[in-house]
């Protein structure tokens, strides 16, 4: 029978609380990476990170050769070979934006926190994940109110559809009006007459889209409007 050390299931079973964490973040956002993706990154990184050490160090060797491993060789390849991981959450959509960016550093984060407990650092990882919370959670609705403007903001993508070229001016300048910041714009012509504005904008956080889409849809000149928030 065999005898397997209490501490394996301390840290085990820690790194799966601390994974539980995490991924409760995540999940109450709607993310691609949720719980069971968190708990399974954390458990399995902290089981390579034991095995490694342990096996370094439980190697039987021989007298006539000297026989040196790194103890902490698969945890190393446990950071890089993450990567693939969170690329595949990080999205860029047809408006040049970026997204998942966030998630991919989540699932790192698992990963860290997996082999610092498998590294025996338990304080250490404690801590990592109360500061991981700090940092995603509370400390962007600090910034929100004490921060400057800019992170008082959100992005917004705007497609305007106008029925004529000179309306485009008009439209542009009565959103800068409503408080709408346009920070980027392109024009397209449609194969009818009508023309498209496709805008980058910051609106303040409270805006709401709907109150958005009716000022917009209610322009002159204006046929079509579509908003997307990031």
């Amino acid at each position: 029978m065999f005898l397997i050390d209490e501490i394996v299931f301390i840290k085990l079973g820690l790194t799966a609380l601390l994974g539980l964490v995490i991924g409760i973040e995540r999940e109450l956002k709607r993310k691609p990476v949720g719980l069971k993706t968190s708990l399974v990154i954390s458990i399995v990184s902290c089981l390579l990170t034991i095995v490694s050490i342990e096996s370094a160090y439980s190697f039987p060797g021989d007298d006539s050769v000297n026989i040196t491993m790194d103890p902490l060789r698969l945890a190393a390849q446990i950071v890089s070979g993450i990567g693939f991981l969170g690329a595949g959450v990080i999205l860029h959509r047809g408006n040049d934006t970026i997204s998942g960016l966030t998630t991919a550093a989540i699932i790192w984060g698992a990963a860290g926190i997996g082999i610092a407990v498998g590294a025996g650092f338990f304080v250490e990882a404690i801590l990592g994940v109360i500061l991981l919370i700090i940092s995603v959670e509370i400390l962007p609705v600090l910034l929100m109110w004490i921060g400057p403007m800019r992170l008082r903001e959100k992005d917004m993508y705007l497609k305007i559809t106008v029925q004529d070229a000179n309306y485009v001016g008009t439209v542009v300048k009565k959103l800068e009006q409503d408080g709408i910041k346009v920070d980027k714009m392109r024009l397209r012509d449609m194969k009818s007459k009508e023309h498209m504005i496709e805008l980058h904008t910051s609106v303040h956080l409270r805006r709401l889209e709907t109150d958005i889409y009716l000022f917009i849809s209610k322009l002159p000149g204006v046929t079509g409007v579509e908003i997307e928030s990031r």
